[in-house]
Protein backbone atom coordinates (compact mmCIF):
# COMPACT_ATOMS: atom_id res chain seq x y z
CA UNK A 1 0.00 0.00 0.00
CA UNK A 2 1.35 3.19 -0.76
CA UNK A 3 1.78 5.38 2.03
CA UNK A 4 1.86 8.81 -0.06
CA UNK A 5 -1.95 7.56 -1.07
CA UNK A 6 -5.13 9.47 1.23
CA UNK A 7 -7.19 6.86 3.24
CA UNK A 8 -10.55 5.96 1.97
CA UNK A 9 -13.15 4.99 4.33
CA UNK A 10 -14.23 1.54 4.76
CA UNK A 11 -17.15 0.89 2.43
CA UNK A 12 -20.46 -0.25 4.60
CA UNK A 13 -21.82 -3.93 4.66
CA UNK A 14 -25.09 -4.97 3.51
CA UNK A 15 -27.48 -5.88 6.74
CA UNK A 16 -28.85 -9.20 6.59
CA UNK A 17 -32.64 -9.84 5.67
CA UNK A 18 -34.75 -10.48 8.80
CA UNK A 19 -36.44 -13.46 9.53
CA UNK A 20 -39.99 -13.96 8.54
CA UNK A 21 -40.39 -16.04 11.94
CA UNK A 22 -39.38 -12.81 14.28
CA UNK A 23 -42.78 -11.07 13.84
CA UNK A 24 -45.17 -14.60 14.44
CA UNK A 25 -43.18 -15.19 18.01
CA UNK A 26 -43.72 -11.87 19.12
CA UNK A 27 -47.57 -11.97 18.29
CA UNK A 28 -47.71 -15.42 19.62
CA UNK A 29 -45.81 -14.04 23.36
CA UNK A 30 -48.08 -11.22 23.30
CA UNK A 31 -51.45 -13.16 22.47
CA UNK A 32 -50.81 -15.45 25.44
CA UNK A 33 -50.04 -12.84 27.44
CA UNK A 34 -53.26 -11.24 26.85
CA UNK A 35 -55.01 -14.78 27.74
CA UNK A 36 -52.96 -15.07 30.84
CA UNK A 37 -54.19 -11.54 31.64
CA UNK A 38 -57.92 -11.81 31.09
CA UNK A 39 -57.85 -15.27 33.03
CA UNK A 40 -56.21 -13.27 35.86
CA UNK A 41 -58.65 -10.37 36.16
CA UNK A 42 -62.03 -12.46 34.72
CA UNK A 43 -61.83 -15.83 36.65
CA UNK A 44 -65.44 -17.87 35.29
CA UNK A 45 -66.72 -20.21 38.19
CA UNK A 46 -66.67 -23.12 35.68
CA UNK A 47 -64.42 -26.32 36.27
CA UNK A 48 -62.26 -25.40 33.29
CA UNK A 49 -61.91 -21.38 34.13
CA UNK A 50 -61.15 -22.56 37.80
CA UNK A 51 -58.46 -24.55 36.76
CA UNK A 52 -57.27 -22.20 35.05
CA UNK A 53 -57.43 -18.99 36.27
CA UNK A 54 -54.47 -18.16 39.02
CA UNK A 55 -56.59 -15.36 40.86
CA UNK A 56 -59.61 -16.52 43.20
CA UNK A 57 -62.23 -15.29 45.78
CA UNK A 58 -63.07 -17.07 48.46
CA UNK A 59 -66.76 -15.06 49.81
CA UNK A 60 -67.52 -14.51 53.14
CA UNK A 61 -68.90 -16.76 55.36
CA UNK A 62 -66.68 -19.58 53.81
CA UNK A 63 -63.43 -20.65 53.92
CA UNK A 64 -60.99 -22.25 50.74
CA UNK A 65 -59.86 -25.63 50.61
CA UNK A 66 -57.46 -26.60 47.70
CA UNK A 67 -56.81 -29.87 45.84
CA UNK A 68 -53.41 -31.03 44.22
CA UNK A 69 -53.36 -33.75 42.08
CA UNK A 70 -56.15 -34.95 43.95
CA UNK A 71 -54.94 -34.93 47.26
CA UNK A 72 -56.26 -32.49 49.67
CA UNK A 73 -54.10 -30.14 51.21
CA UNK A 74 -53.97 -28.43 54.69
CA UNK A 75 -54.21 -25.01 53.32
CA UNK A 76 -57.28 -23.35 54.42
CA UNK A 77 -57.74 -19.76 53.01
CA UNK A 78 -59.77 -16.96 54.42
CA UNK A 79 -62.46 -14.65 52.55
CA UNK A 80 -61.04 -12.39 49.85
CA UNK A 81 -58.71 -12.70 47.08
CA UNK A 82 -56.07 -15.45 46.60
CA UNK A 83 -53.39 -17.04 44.52
CA UNK A 84 -52.67 -20.25 42.89
CA UNK A 85 -51.38 -22.34 40.62
CA UNK A 86 -53.23 -22.83 37.17
CA UNK A 87 -54.05 -26.56 35.74
CA UNK A 88 -52.35 -27.95 39.08
CA UNK A 89 -54.19 -26.56 42.24
CA UNK A 90 -57.86 -26.97 42.25
CA UNK A 91 -59.94 -24.60 44.25
CA UNK A 92 -63.53 -25.11 46.10
CA UNK A 93 -65.20 -22.84 49.04
CA UNK A 94 -66.77 -24.28 51.61
CA UNK A 95 -69.57 -23.09 53.64
CA UNK A 96 -68.56 -22.21 57.50
CA UNK A 97 -71.95 -20.71 58.91
CA UNK A 98 -75.23 -21.58 59.23
CA UNK A 99 -77.20 -23.52 56.23
CA UNK A 100 -80.38 -25.53 56.22
CA UNK A 101 -80.66 -28.51 54.03
CA UNK A 102 -84.16 -29.09 53.28
CA UNK A 103 -84.88 -32.92 52.96
CA UNK A 104 -88.07 -33.60 50.84
CA UNK A 105 -90.06 -36.42 50.39
CA UNK A 106 -89.53 -39.42 52.84
CA UNK A 107 -91.69 -42.23 52.98
CA UNK A 108 -92.20 -44.28 56.00
CA UNK A 109 -94.20 -46.73 57.66
CA UNK A 110 -95.83 -46.94 61.24
CA UNK A 111 -95.82 -49.88 63.43
CA UNK A 112 -99.47 -50.23 62.09
CA UNK A 113 -98.51 -50.75 58.64
CA UNK A 114 -99.94 -47.49 57.17
CA UNK A 115 -97.45 -45.64 54.67
CA UNK A 116 -97.22 -41.83 55.32
CA UNK A 117 -95.26 -39.21 53.40
CA UNK A 118 -92.91 -36.59 55.36
CA UNK A 119 -92.92 -33.76 52.41
CA UNK A 120 -89.90 -31.11 53.78
CA UNK A 121 -87.71 -31.61 56.33
CA UNK A 122 -85.32 -28.90 57.55
CA UNK A 123 -81.73 -29.01 59.05
CA UNK A 124 -79.91 -26.66 60.51
CA UNK A 125 -76.36 -27.32 60.89
CA UNK A 126 -72.93 -26.28 60.85
CA UNK A 127 -69.63 -26.97 59.39
CA UNK A 128 -66.64 -26.01 61.99
CA UNK A 129 -63.81 -24.07 60.50
CA UNK A 130 -61.51 -26.01 62.64
CA UNK A 131 -62.52 -29.26 61.48
CA UNK A 132 -62.63 -28.92 57.80
CA UNK A 133 -59.65 -30.40 56.85
CA UNK A 134 -60.88 -33.96 58.78
CA UNK A 135 -64.39 -33.86 57.48
CA UNK A 136 -64.11 -33.19 54.06
CA UNK A 137 -60.84 -36.06 53.93
CA UNK A 138 -62.79 -38.26 55.72
CA UNK A 139 -66.16 -37.45 54.00
CA UNK A 140 -65.12 -35.37 51.16
CA UNK A 141 -67.09 -32.28 49.88
CA UNK A 142 -70.43 -33.55 49.98
CA UNK A 143 -70.09 -34.60 53.54
CA UNK A 144 -73.82 -33.91 54.24
CA UNK A 145 -75.24 -36.11 52.21
CA UNK A 146 -74.16 -38.57 54.32
CA UNK A 147 -74.50 -37.32 57.92
CA UNK A 148 -77.66 -35.16 57.14
CA UNK A 149 -79.74 -36.42 53.75
CA UNK A 150 -79.18 -39.79 54.30
CA UNK A 151 -78.87 -39.80 57.92
CA UNK A 152 -82.28 -38.13 58.37
CA UNK A 153 -83.85 -41.01 55.93
CA UNK A 154 -82.91 -43.63 58.11
CA UNK A 155 -84.03 -41.76 61.36
CA UNK A 156 -87.01 -41.30 60.02
CA UNK A 157 -87.90 -44.79 59.06
CA UNK A 158 -86.84 -46.05 62.49
CA UNK A 159 -88.72 -43.62 64.55
CA UNK A 160 -92.21 -44.67 62.45
CA UNK A 161 -91.43 -48.22 62.47
CA UNK A 162 -91.77 -47.86 66.39
CA UNK A 163 -94.62 -46.17 66.49
CA UNK A 164 -98.43 -46.09 65.55
CA UNK A 165 -99.98 -43.74 62.82
CA UNK A 166 -101.85 -42.32 66.19
CA UNK A 167 -98.70 -41.45 67.97
CA UNK A 168 -96.40 -40.34 64.94
CA UNK A 169 -99.19 -37.73 63.44
CA UNK A 170 -100.54 -36.90 66.71
CA UNK A 171 -99.43 -38.10 70.41
CA UNK A 172 -95.55 -37.50 69.80
CA UNK A 173 -95.44 -35.35 66.11
CA UNK A 174 -94.08 -32.39 69.19
CA UNK A 175 -91.24 -34.77 70.31
CA UNK A 176 -90.19 -35.81 66.76
CA UNK A 177 -87.70 -32.76 66.24
CA UNK A 178 -85.70 -32.94 69.50
CA UNK A 179 -85.75 -36.96 68.67
CA UNK A 180 -83.99 -36.15 65.29
CA UNK A 181 -81.96 -33.66 66.30
CA UNK A 182 -80.67 -35.74 69.08
CA UNK A 183 -80.10 -38.47 66.80
CA UNK A 184 -77.90 -36.60 64.33
CA UNK A 185 -75.94 -35.11 66.72
CA UNK A 186 -74.93 -38.18 68.30
CA UNK A 187 -74.07 -39.85 65.27
CA UNK A 188 -72.12 -36.57 64.25
CA UNK A 189 -70.24 -36.23 67.42
CA UNK A 190 -69.05 -39.49 67.15
CA UNK A 191 -68.38 -40.00 63.45
CA UNK A 192 -67.97 -36.10 62.27
CA UNK A 193 -67.73 -33.81 64.95
CA UNK A 194 -66.97 -30.98 62.99
CA UNK A 195 -70.87 -30.72 62.20
CA UNK A 196 -73.16 -29.13 64.54
CA UNK A 197 -76.88 -29.87 64.55
CA UNK A 198 -78.45 -26.43 65.42
CA UNK A 199 -82.18 -27.44 65.16
CA UNK A 200 -84.61 -29.87 63.10
CA UNK A 201 -88.06 -28.95 61.71
CA UNK A 202 -90.48 -31.18 60.57
CA UNK A 203 -94.03 -30.78 58.34
CA UNK A 204 -97.06 -32.19 59.36
CA UNK A 205 -96.96 -35.91 57.45
CA UNK A 206 -99.59 -36.55 54.76
CA UNK A 207 -101.44 -39.76 55.67
CA UNK A 208 -104.32 -41.28 53.47
CA UNK A 209 -107.40 -39.46 52.99
CA UNK A 210 -109.82 -41.65 54.74
CA UNK A 211 -107.82 -41.77 57.46
CA UNK A 212 -107.09 -38.07 57.94
CA UNK A 213 -111.12 -37.97 57.84
CA UNK A 214 -111.49 -40.39 60.66
CA UNK A 215 -108.62 -38.28 62.34
CA UNK A 216 -110.80 -35.38 61.82
CA UNK A 217 -114.22 -36.21 62.96
CA UNK A 218 -112.40 -37.93 66.04
CA UNK A 219 -111.14 -34.28 66.79
CA UNK A 220 -114.60 -32.72 66.31
CA UNK A 221 -116.05 -35.15 69.12
CA UNK A 222 -112.48 -34.54 71.16
CA UNK A 223 -113.26 -30.97 70.64
CA UNK A 224 -116.81 -31.05 71.67
CA UNK A 225 -115.56 -33.22 74.91
CA UNK A 226 -113.38 -30.85 75.75
CA UNK A 227 -115.92 -28.28 75.17
CA UNK A 228 -118.37 -30.31 77.36
CA UNK A 229 -116.03 -30.86 80.42
CA UNK A 230 -114.87 -26.70 79.92
CA UNK A 231 -118.51 -25.89 80.76
CA UNK A 232 -118.88 -27.94 83.80
CA UNK A 233 -115.46 -26.33 84.76
CA UNK A 234 -116.67 -23.05 84.28
CA UNK A 235 -119.93 -24.41 86.46
CA UNK A 236 -118.10 -25.74 89.22
CA UNK A 237 -115.44 -22.83 89.36
CA UNK A 238 -118.41 -20.48 89.54
CA UNK A 239 -119.95 -22.40 92.76
CA UNK A 240 -116.88 -22.42 94.51
CA UNK A 241 -116.48 -19.13 93.90
CA UNK A 242 -120.02 -18.44 95.08
CA UNK A 243 -119.39 -20.71 98.13
CA UNK A 244 -115.68 -18.85 98.80
CA UNK A 245 -117.78 -15.37 98.88
CA UNK A 246 -120.28 -17.16 101.45
CA UNK A 247 -117.57 -18.14 103.64
CA UNK A 248 -115.46 -14.79 103.58
CA UNK A 249 -119.24 -12.90 103.83
CA UNK A 250 -119.72 -14.53 107.22
CA UNK A 251 -116.34 -14.70 108.63
CA UNK A 252 -116.21 -11.70 107.83
CA UNK A 253 -119.76 -10.82 110.40
CA UNK A 254 -118.21 -13.27 113.11
CA UNK A 255 -115.13 -11.01 113.20
CA UNK A 256 -117.14 -8.31 113.56
CA UNK A 257 -119.33 -9.26 115.96
CA UNK A 258 -116.38 -10.97 118.02
CA UNK A 259 -114.90 -7.36 118.07
CA UNK A 260 -118.02 -5.71 119.14
CA UNK A 261 -117.88 -8.01 121.92
CA UNK A 262 -114.32 -7.65 122.86
CA UNK A 263 -115.22 -3.79 122.38
CA UNK A 264 -118.12 -4.04 125.28
CA UNK A 265 -116.12 -6.52 127.31
CA UNK A 266 -113.38 -4.49 127.17
CA UNK A 267 -115.23 -0.94 128.28
CA UNK A 268 -117.17 -3.25 131.43
CA UNK A 269 -114.13 -4.62 132.22
CA UNK A 270 -112.47 -0.67 132.16
CA UNK A 271 -115.59 0.40 134.60
CA UNK A 272 -115.04 -2.43 136.51
CA UNK A 273 -111.44 -1.24 137.40
CA UNK A 274 -112.40 2.26 137.28
CA UNK A 275 -114.47 1.34 140.42
CA UNK A 276 -112.56 -0.77 141.94
CA UNK A 277 -109.86 2.49 141.78
CA UNK A 278 -112.42 4.82 143.25
CA UNK A 279 -113.53 2.16 145.68
CA UNK A 280 -109.95 1.75 146.68
CA UNK A 281 -109.28 5.65 146.82
CA UNK A 282 -112.33 6.05 148.92
CA UNK A 283 -111.35 3.42 151.60
CA UNK A 284 -107.60 4.78 151.90
CA UNK A 285 -109.14 8.27 152.31
CA UNK A 286 -112.00 7.15 155.03
CA UNK A 287 -109.03 4.68 157.11
CA UNK A 288 -106.58 7.62 156.61
CA UNK A 289 -109.07 9.98 158.43
CA UNK A 290 -110.41 7.19 160.94
CA UNK A 291 -106.00 6.90 161.49
CA UNK A 292 -105.64 10.38 161.92
CA UNK A 293 -108.92 10.85 164.15
CA UNK A 294 -108.14 8.14 166.23
CA UNK A 295 -104.54 9.05 166.28
CA UNK A 296 -105.43 12.19 167.50
CA UNK A 297 -107.36 10.98 170.34
CA UNK A 298 -105.05 8.96 171.30
CA UNK A 299 -102.85 11.61 171.28
CA UNK A 300 -105.27 13.60 173.49
CA UNK A 301 -106.30 10.81 175.49
CA UNK A 302 -102.37 10.66 176.46
CA UNK A 303 -101.92 14.23 176.84
CA UNK A 304 -104.79 14.65 179.07
CA UNK A 305 -104.13 11.50 181.31
CA UNK A 306 -101.71 12.92 183.98
CA UNK A 307 -104.43 15.96 184.20
CA UNK A 308 -107.29 14.04 185.65
CA UNK A 309 -106.17 13.86 189.30
CA UNK A 310 -109.79 14.42 191.67
CA UNK A 311 -108.56 17.65 192.79
CA UNK A 312 -107.45 19.07 189.39
CA UNK A 313 -111.02 17.82 188.11
CA UNK A 314 -112.91 19.72 190.93
CA UNK A 315 -111.36 22.56 190.59
CA UNK A 316 -111.88 22.30 186.34
CA UNK A 317 -115.50 21.46 186.96
CA UNK A 318 -116.10 24.48 189.72
CA UNK A 319 -114.41 26.68 186.71
CA UNK A 320 -116.82 25.24 184.28
CA UNK A 321 -119.81 25.77 186.30
CA UNK A 322 -118.66 29.06 187.16
CA UNK A 323 -118.29 30.16 183.37
CA UNK A 324 -121.36 28.61 182.10
CA UNK A 325 -123.46 29.81 185.14
CA UNK A 326 -125.33 26.92 185.37
CA UNK A 327 -126.41 25.21 188.73
CA UNK A 328 -126.72 21.93 189.77
CA UNK A 329 -128.91 20.67 192.70
CA UNK A 330 -127.87 17.86 194.59
CA UNK A 331 -125.36 16.21 196.78
CA UNK A 332 -123.17 15.72 193.57
CA UNK A 333 -123.60 15.53 190.14
CA UNK A 334 -125.01 12.51 188.71
CA UNK A 335 -122.82 10.41 186.40
CA UNK A 336 -120.97 13.73 185.29
CA UNK A 337 -122.64 14.70 182.83
CA UNK A 338 -122.16 17.81 181.19
CA UNK A 339 -122.64 19.99 178.16
CA UNK A 340 -120.71 19.52 175.22
CA UNK A 341 -119.50 22.97 175.24
CA UNK A 342 -118.70 22.20 179.18
CA UNK A 343 -117.03 18.84 178.24
CA UNK A 344 -114.81 21.26 176.18
CA UNK A 345 -113.92 23.63 178.33
CA UNK A 346 -113.09 21.79 181.12
CA UNK A 347 -110.55 19.11 178.77
CA UNK A 348 -108.74 22.30 177.87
Amino acid sequence: MDRNQPLQPPSPQPRPPESAGSSSSILLVFASFLAIFSMVLFPSQSNLSNNLSILHQVPEGHVGVYWRGGALLKTITDPGFHLKLPLITQFVAVQVTLQTDQVRDIPCGTKGGVMINFEKIEVVNRLRKEYVYDTLVNYGVNYDNIWIYDKIHHEINQFCSSHSLQQVYIDVFDQIDETMKDALQGDCTRYAPGIEIVSVRVTKPTIPNSIRKNFEDMEVERTKVLIAVESQRVVEKEAETKKKMAISEAEKNANVSRILMEQKLMEKESSRRQQEIDNHIYLAREKSLADANYYRVLKEAEANKLKLTPQFLELKFIEAIADNTKIFFGDKVPNMIFDQRLLGNFLH
